[in-house]
């Protein structure tokens, strides 16, 4: 029984720095990952996999080290809904890109995004020049959202996260 406290503190341990150290090293775009940020990522699940269940590497410590992950994820996923200041502490807030056709430089060291990424991204919703862009805003997932400034040019990507469970839906 100790082994397996042993194996979820470690995994509990791993978890929160590894959110930590995302957050301080600024991978809060995550959907704008590289091939470098991949294999990096890679590299960590490796270096801290010993770290996370010790001498212990039956089927059953594995699965218990991943069981905690998972409870770990779900607990601060309810504390960021639950809890504003937790919520900032974990997620940065959007950031203006630009903003009628004009680009804020600061805003866009700040997010660490080079020009070409921002133009990649602003043809990608159709539009062909940043002096078209209303609103560029670098969300809190990694995405860039594009608000042009011709509605009638605007593409008609949306994605929406869902909020209700299916069960609540069907209820």
């Amino acid at each position: 029984m100790y082994e397996f406290l042993d194996i979820g503190f470690r995994s509990l341990i791993v978890y929160l720095f590894m959110i930590l150290a995302l957050r301080f090293f600024g991978k809060n775009q995550l959907s704008q990952l590289n091939a470098g940020d991949i294999i990096l990522l890679l590299l960590i699940s490796n270096a801290v996999q010993n770290a996370m269940v010790g001498p212990n590497t039956s089927l059953q410590g594995g699965i218990f080290a991943a069981t905690i992950l998972f409870l770990a994820n779900f607990l601060i996923k309810k504390l960021m809904f639950k809890s504003n200041i937790f919520r900032d502490i974990i997620e940065s807030e959007p950031i203006v890109l630009v903003k009628d056709g004009i680009k804020d430089p600061k805003a866009i060291k700040e997010a660490e995004i080079t020009t070409d990424e921002l133009k990649e991204s602003i043809r990608e919703h159709g539009i062909e020049k940043i002096s078209d862009v209303k609103l560029a805003i670098l969300e809190v997932d990694g995405n860039i959202s594009i608000i042009s400034i011709d509605k009638n040019q605007q593409t008609k990507y949306t994605r929406h996260k869902r909020r209700i469970s299916r069960r609540k839906l069907n209820a």
